[in-house]
């Protein structure tokens, strides 16, 4: 189980696993400390690194939209408990708990400067993963992952959890073929409702098309996307069945 304590620095405050380490040390936010490699990751960079409680990934929150031209990482000052990266770190706790394939949360940081801030979240690297938007661009997609891959949806849509952005970038696949759930920012928990559900299974399809996966794989929609919606629906059916809530 994760151990959430908060630690105040001069300026905001670390939200922390004490199950992972005593103290939360402020120099692993460091982006020009850690070693490792960035990548593009939606809106933002993450950096991977070592570190003595493991390999981890660190992630600056960047704004997105129109309003990313006048302020890249900058938000209104609403209280700590509605900072992003507290609120992201809790999410993950809540999910790692309850057995979701979700990254484990290590530190998430604000640091404050008058009705603004700025937030870092670091969570634990998921070993040999690859997105599907990596998996798709080698043409390694097929419909034993897809089945893997519905079923982990329905997973977390059972239990009410509603992605705002759901996509072939944030669903991963381990070097054992795990599928695997990342980037919870504003994601939040809802009541299960088909409309929703149906709505973040689009977006996700959406994202696909983008990725023109029609050119890439041929009939994409039966070799994987029918599979994947398949394996979602009975995979929600027999929760049902089996009288499983949120």
């Amino acid at each position: 189980m994760i151990k959430a304590q908060i630690q105040s620095t001069a300026d905001g405050a670390i939200l922390f696993d004490a199950a992972q380490m005593d103290k939360a040390d402020a120099q692993w936010f460091d982006r020009t400390a850690t070693v490792g490699e960035g990548e593009r990751a939606g809106r933002g960079t993450v950096i991977f690194f070592d570190a003595p409680f493991g390999a981890c990934v660190l992630r600056h929150y960047h704004r997105g939209g129109l309003v990313a031209r006048v302020n890249t990482d900058r938000y209104l000052w609403t209280g700590r408990s509605r900072s992003r990266a507290f609120r992201e770190f809790r999410l993950l706790a809540e999910l790692h708990d309850a057995g979701l394939p979700v990254p484990l949360p290590v530190m998430a940081r604000y640091v404050r400067s008058g009705m603004s801030y700025q937030a870092d979240l670091i969570t634990a690297q998921i070993p040999a993963a690859l997105t599907l938007a990596e998996r798709l661009a080698a043409r390694d997609l097929d419909a034993a992952l897809a089945t893997w891959v519905g079923r982990t949806l329905a997973g977390f849509h059972a239990k009410g959890i509603w992605h705002a952005d759901l996509n072939a970038s944030n669903l991963l696949v381990d070097g054992g073929g795990k599928v695997w759930l990342i980037d919870f920012d504003r994601c939040r928990k809802r009541k299960p409702a088909m409309p929703w559900q149906q709505a973040n299974l689009q977006r996700l399809l959406r994202s696909f098309r983008k990725l023109h996966a029609g050119k890439l794989i041929g009939d994409f929609d039966a070799v994987f996307w029918h599979p994947l919606l398949a394996a979602y629906h009975r995979s929600l059916a027999d929760r049902y069945a089996r009288g499983e809530r949120t």
